[in-house]
């Protein structure tokens, strides 16, 4: 039990060594993590059973060859395709956002550094070390949030055009 709250003032600590900044981009990375899980598992679990309805629905159709059937196609196919893509302009927004925000962090933890500097003038090393930890914890944790969320969003994007384009394959036209 000790472990635990010894973890705890270990977060606590470094949320107010990183400033304000730090809370705004640690609750951006959570929603944006939390949606990428949502991607991840629609995506594992939601849409194969989707894709299958699709693939039966289209499989029992008595008439494919028709310019209606194609249009039927194409729209289940969209459908399909705008399912796999949600959320994943958000998720790509969050991304953008997260070094945004640890540079807001910069400039604030700066700011701090230069007000000390004009209390206390340039000597004062101890005083412009918590100014400068604002400054260089939240770029550290925005580019870490935002390169995490690259890789998974490419990852959802890539994803989600190759099932789309599985789906294409399985919705075959008969000619």
């Amino acid at each position: 039990m000790s472990g635990i709250t010894e973890n705890i003032d270990s977060i606590r600590e470094f949320l107010e060594t990183g400033g304000q900044v730090l809370n705004y981009i640690g609750v951006l990375i959570f929603l944006m993590w939390v949606l990428i899980l949502e991607r991840i598992f629609y995506i594992f679990f939601v849409f194969k059973k989707e894709r299958k309805t699709v693939i039966e629905t289209w499989r029992s159709r008595a008439e494919r060859e028709s310019w209606n059937a194609q249009q039927i196609r194409e729209a289940m196919i969209s459908r399909a395709k705008l399912s796999l893509h949600r959320s994943l302009p958000t998720i790509q927004a969050f991304v953008a956002l997260c070094p945004l925000l640890g540079l807001l962090g910069t400039v604030t933890g700066m700011i701090e550094v230069f007000e000390v500097m004009a209390i206390s003038g340039s000597g004062n090393a101890r005083s412009m070390a918590s100014g400068v930890s604002k400054a260089t914890i939240p770029t550290m944790a925005g580019m870490v949030g935002a390169l995490s969320g690259v890789f998974a969003s490419t990852w959802l994007k890539r994803t989600a055009k190759k099932e789309t384009e599985l789906l294409e394959d399985k919705l075959v036209l008969d000619h």
